[in-house]
């Protein structure tokens, strides 16, 4: 990227995260083609051309992923926008559902007070993460993730969604055991935001444990 775009990202005060890794693979246009599940936004275009990261489509995506919640914008990782691209590559998928991006340490504090399954250092905290679901292929999206090895893939065969992030390589797996009840909406099913997805694995971890406890 050149100093003068570099410059300008950095004027407007946000974050961007462009590791020498992503400056190698640079070299190839991307485009990304997203909708927000939580706000209806959308983001449509190309977000690096040949010279690096385009200024405008790092802002637009900055505030497109930005804590819903509490309307903050975070960092902006541009590796994890090209893992998302190319599992999207892989798989022959032109779009993506973006159920949640950026987390604020305010709201990962309340997550945790209120619901299970939030991790104290997530991921979403740095921006990192993002957690993701397609009209299709959405199984093959997460074996290709899984082969590139490049951070966290999360599965969640139910609830018809996978989370991806780059940081350490890992994965895991959530379904079966009745859960999707808890993860999936009435019919006709539709992706849960994740404050409903964590309520509902909220519910059912304490459903679950209130079950052992009679048990004893």
């Amino acid at each position: 990227m050149d100093m003068r775009r570099r410059d300008l990202l950095i004027a407007t005060g946000l974050c961007l995260v462009l590791p020498e890794a992503a400056l190698a693979q640079g070299a190839a246009p991307r485009r990304l083609d997203l909708k927000n599940a939580n706000t209806g936004e959308t983001f449509n275009g190309p977000y690096r051309d040949r010279d690096g990261p385009i200024p405008a489509a790092m802002i637009d995506l900055a505030v497109f992923l930005r804590d819903h919640h509490v309307n903050k914008v975070g960092p902006v990782h541009v590796e994890t926008l090209d893992f998302l691209a190319d599992v999207m590559e892989a798989v022959g998928e032109t779009h993506a559902t973006v159920l949640s991006a950026y987390r604020t340490p305010e709201t990962n504090r309340k997550l945790r007070e209120q619901y299970f399954g939030v991790a104290e250092k997530s991921q979403h905290l740095l921006g990192k993460a993002l957690d993701i679901t397609f009209s299709g292929q959405v199984a093959k999206a997460e074996k290709a993730a899984l082969t590139m090895q490049r951070g966290g893939v999360g599965w969640y065969p139910d609830s018809h969604f996978i989370h991806i992030d780059t940081g350490p390589v890992r994965h895991w797996e959530i379904d079966g055991g009745g859960i999707e009840n808890f993860l999936v909406g009435a019919p006709p099913h539709r992706v849960l935001s994740h404050r409903e997805l964590m309520r509902r694995y909220h519910a059912y971890a304490r459903h679950e444990f209130m079950l052992r406890q009679r048990g004893k």
